[in-house]
């Protein structure tokens, strides 16, 4: 009889301490999110490469494009001051679980590979793979099917979905990758790759600027559609739900349309990188 009263007695216990116990852990999950940090800090360290249009070396030494913009808006928007650390785009999601920085802006394609290591906010653009081609290595060559034969050398910038666009769809073809976009683009130019396959609008842009060298076998547009979201660490859910609703609201308002527009259908940005 004791014992059963003893029994009784311990789980009205656990009952009564449960709410309690479960408050604690909430307030733990909490202060323990990136979000408390950052604003404890008052600074939110940014993780991105560079990236025609979406983050650029501008006149004065800093950074601008259209993810250099979303970030520094985001950190206005919660209070905060911005801290950009570039990084090499191999290495930018180990940098990330490192705690080198508190987020990825930079264009980062959503992947169920990169899923497995990140979370990943919703999408707040779309992107989609093109290629950008070498006149004297290909001719007059239009259509994709048209590059994936053995003869084809593909430069691409390394562990990229670019690069993975070209294994998959290109398959047939040499692939070539460089730790950057400008080093792959040189490949076609200096007529030792036929074409570089890379996110719009950069082919586009790129054949408008080198006009004599180089045409758009896809007529500028995409062969991929490509969801783009912020990247935080796994297990923060307080600052996953933030991102999420920051996104949400500013396509609500169309403020992330507008700067989409200006940074990828226009070149009015073109004073302040040249």
């Amino acid at each position: 009889m004791k014992m059963r009263i003893g029994l009784i007695l311990l789980v009205l216990f656990a009952l009564l301490a449960s709410p309690l116990c479960a408050s604690e852990v909430r307030k733990e999950l909490t202060d323990a999110s990136t979000l408390a940090k950052v604003i404890a800090d008052n600074k939110l360290r940014v993780g991105f490469s560079t990236f025609v249009p979406w983050a650029m070396k501008d006149k004065k030494g800093g950074y601008t494009g259209f993810e250099i913009e979303v970030a520094k808006q985001l950190a206005t928007d919660m209070g905060v001051e911005v801290q950009f650390v570039p990084t090499k785009w191999s290495g930018i999601i180990p940098a990330l679980l490192t705690g080198k920085f508190d987020i990825i802006i930079g264009g980062m394609g959503i992947t169920p590979e990169r899923n497995l290591k990140v979370n990943f906010s919703n999408p707040y653009e779309f992107t989609g793979m093109s290629i950008i081609a070498n006149k004297k290595l290909a001719g007059s060559k239009m259509g994709l099917e048209a590059f994936n034969t053995a003869e084809m050398t593909i430069s691409a910038r390394i562990g990229t979905t670019a690069a993975a666009a070209a294994k998959k769809f290109l398959p047939k073809a040499q692939l070539r990758l460089f730790d950057d976009e400008g080093q792959a683009l040189q490949e076609v130019l200096n007529n030792r790759a036929a074409a570089m396959v890379s996110s719009q609008p950069f082919p586009e842009f790129q054949t408008l600027k080198y006009a004599d060298k180089t045409y758009l076998p896809l007529a500028g547009k995409t062969f991929t559609k490509e969801p783009i979201g912020f990247a935080i660490r796994k297990g923060d859910i307080d600052f996953l739900n933030y991102l999420n609703n920051w996104v949400l609201v500013k396509n609500s308002d169309g403020w992330l349309q507008e700067r989409y527009d200006y940074w990828f259908t226009t070149q009015d940005w073109k004073s302040q990188v040249e």
